[in-house]
């Protein structure tokens, strides 16, 4: 097995190192997502205006999953796969910008992946609106040698179009809804209704095409609707639709609680982790409760919980009653990366910093945004960190033992704390703190996706999870982008999950 970024630096990708194979996979043209073009910002309105006149996910979802009954789905939403009672699946989340990023992971994921029974997309499917015409490079092209069926939870952007892509790709092709009555003018529905992303009209030859790519019988899928239940050997995995705004409708929550019933130990797959960042996210539910008390309930049996939207890993083992939940984050499928350095010293839930995983590493994951700031700033000598100096001055500031030893060139100075701060490396304020550059919170909203880079390495990862009567073996894999990591895959996580 090759070396990790938990072993050495050129496990993480990092030195001179042969590019991978994965261009020979892309189109020819590449449109690359940039959220500082207007136009994509306008067109991804539909978040902000539901926040402002009322988030209208879950009526639209209803309607959705009316029409899905009507087609004689079964009511209880529940996937049937008759599989042995020791059987392997993918999960892989926040996958499709089309890009370098992309295209990289699919070497390691096809290696990695092989002899599973299927794959799950655990949130946003396609950027940056879910529109039908950027499913043949996002979702089929990448995929079409994937032998077996891929399903998928909806993310927030894929939601930007009313969901009409995914259900049509993912749900027998679903056809559209009928147009709503119009809103009482003047009224915040009738604000939300006048400004609302509409999907336009879809390329029916060209959505035929990109189904030609994935249309073997092994690889044909059909699920419920965008929420759903698989039964696969002696687990269920129990996937729901957090919609817009990381929240989830009374009708899917009376669901989830019907579902997750019985002693089948169950994993949960949800658009919005519930613990990310160091802080706990439970998931409100309309008329009350929330999904983690679901999860935590003991007569419910979940043993894990995974979630996609932020772009990168990480595992939180927390004790509940007596027994351990391994909470997930799996969205580094291929999105532009979301920063790990600014994580603080993790405790939360029981959790502390010694239980707690990431990937990339804090450090890698400074070096990288040091890098990304000199470029952009021009300024590549002063932001510029080697991987080593950036371990190092992690460590420090977080009183953390760092992932991996830092080299003989690990120094901390005061510019190495100063570029630390800066990006927003925790530990103890200091004068540079209110100076910080947007990393944390604009950043990952808006300009990270902007600065998304399209050489190695990438940092991105995907799950493959070993099922077996008595446990679950979890292990997270790493896609740097470099030909090493496609050839052998290198794991930066694994755990094993008891059943009984």
């Amino acid at each position: 097995m090759s070396d990790s970024s938990r072993d050495t630096a050129q496990g993480a990708g990092w030195g001179s190192a042969e590019p991978g194979a994965y261009k020979q996979l892309m189109p020819d043209h590449v449109e690359k997502v940039s959220w500082l073009d207007p136009r994509n910002l306008w067109a991804a309105r539909n978040g902000a205006l539901a926040s402002w006149f009322g988030d209208p996910t879950g009526h639209t979802r209803s309607r959705w999953v009316a029409r899905r009954e009507s087609a004689g789905v079964p009511p209880d939403k529940v996937i049937r796969r008759e599989v042995p009672d020791v059987f392997s699946f993918m999960v892989i989340g926040d996958t499709g910008e089309g890009d370098d990023p992309q295209y990289a992971v699919v070497p390691g994921f096809l290696k990695a992946s092989q002899d599973t029974a299927f794959a799950v997309v655990t949130s946003d499917v396609i950027y940056p609106v879910g529109t039908a015409d950027d499913y043949h490079d996002k979702f089929f092209r990448p995929y079409q040698d994937y032998p077996a069926p891929i399903y998928a939870i909806p993310g927030n952007h894929d939601w930007y179009e009313d969901l009409g892509a995914f259900m049509r790709v993912f749900c027998a092709d679903t056809p559209p809804l009928d147009p709503e009555p119009r809103p009482r003018p003047l009224t915040a529905a009738w604000w939300r209704a006048l400004l609302w992303h509409r999907p336009a009209p879809t390329d029916e030859q060209h959505l035929a095409a990109a189904r030609e790519l994935r249309a073997k019988p092994g690889q044909r899928a059909e699920q419920p609707g965008p929420y759903w239940a698989i039964d696969a050997g002696p687990v269920r995995i129990v996937g729901i639709d957090t919609g817009l705004l990381g929240t989830i409708d009374a009708e899917q929550g009376a669901w989830l609680r019907a579902v997750s019933r019985g002693p089948k130990p169950k994993i949960l797959v949800t658009g919005s982790p519930l613990y990310v960042d160091g802080e706990h996210h439970p998931c409100a539910i309309e008329g009350g409760g929330t999904v983690d008390d679901i999860v935590r309930d003991p007569e419910h049996h979940y043993v894990a919980a995974i979630g996609g939207d932020i772009h990168n890993y990480q595992r939180y083992p927390v004790e509940v009653d007596g027994r351990t939940i391994q909470y997930v984050v799996s969205g580094g499928g291929g999105a532009f990366m979301h920063a790990t350095h600014t994580i603080p010293r993790v405790s939360v839930g029981g959790v502390t910093e010694p239980d707690f995983r990431c990937y990339p590493l804090r450090g890698d994951s400074l070096a990288f945004y040091g890098r990304l700031y000199g470029r952009r700033l021009r300024l590549p000598r002063f932001f510029g960190l080697t991987e080593s100096e950036a371990t190092a001055v992690v460590a420090e500031r977080l009183g953390i033992e760092p992932g991996r030893a830092p080299g003989p060139d690990a120094r901390v100075t005061r510019r190495t704390r100063l570029v630390a701060s800066l990006l927003g490396t925790g530990g103890r304020p200091d004068r540079t703190s209110r100076f910080r550059l947007p990393v944390r919170k604009a950043y990952t909203s808006l300009l990270s996706p902007g600065s998304a880079t399209y050489s190695p390495p990438f940092f991105k990862c995907f799950l493959r999870l070993d099922v077996a009567p008595e446990e679950v073996r979890l292990r997270c894999f790493a896609a740097t982008g470099n030909r090493a990591q496609e050839l052998d895959p290198p794991v930066e996580d694994e755990v094993s999950i008891p059943l009984k």
